[in-house]
């Protein structure tokens, strides 16, 4: 029987990159470099020096509490700068979220974030997708998680005060947040892309549960 995982026919690789330069052009919370590199052409031989700026802010974890004995989703809200400037509300519903730091795992991160955000401890924790969140621009990729909880046990207002974070915790069932997502009305990336992964993956999740 042959392998359903296939390898993704990239012509390239990481040899086929040559990094010229790179400048740090601003460093505070997050960091951004001016980067100067040359690359092989889908034609043949290699492009010009090419420049890019490159925004870096690190991996980060994000998690989807889910209550799979009484169909909750629970879902933070939150006042985000992003959305004053670009969107048509200034609070944003989203799953819990957090800066990978050094010396941490992912795992030790979606725990701490879900406790700091939600007050509740993840009795087990699913990798559901690790990706880039915009590579044209920024390094920055994310670890979603989809964590199983107890939604009863949920506190209202969350977050650490040093952080400015003001957070308040909802519980939702499942039907209502999918509703929410299939009428477009989830504008956050990561709540778009766990949702949908939870949406595909529910019969499977449960079973997973139920045999631990």
């Amino acid at each position: 029987m042959k392998s359903k995982n296939k390898i993704m026919p990239y012509q390239f690789g990481n040899q086929d990159v040559e990094i010229l330069k790179k400048e740090k052009l601003f460093s505070r919370f997050f960091n951004v470099s001016l980067v100067t590199f040359k690359h092989k052409l889908f034609a043949g031989g290699w492009s010009a020096p090419v420049q890019r700026e490159i925004f870096e802010r690190g991996d980060a974890v994000v998690v989807l509490p889910y209550d799979p004995i009484r169909d909750k989703i629970v879902l933070i809200e939150q006042v985000r700068i992003g959305a004053i400037l670009n969107a048509s509300h200034p609070w944003t519903f989203e799953l819990v979220g957090g800066m990978v730091e050094e010396n941490q795992t992912i795992e030790s991160v979606a725990k701490r974030e879900t406790l700091e955000e939600t007050g509740l401890i993840p009795q087990a924790l699913i990798p559901m997708q690790s990706y880039l969140s915009s590579c044209g621009g920024t390094s920055e990729r994310i670890h979603l998680f989809l964590a199983q909880v107890d939604s009863t046990k949920t506190q209202l207002i969350c977050g650490v005060e040093y952080e400015n974070e003001d957070i308040k915790v909802h519980v939702f069932t499942r039907q209502e947040v999918m509703d929410w997502l299939n009428q477009g009305k989830i504008e956050n990336a990561s709540a778009l892309i766990g949702l949908h992964w939870l949406q595909q993956n529910l019969d499977k999740v449960k079973q997973n549960w139920q045999t631990q």
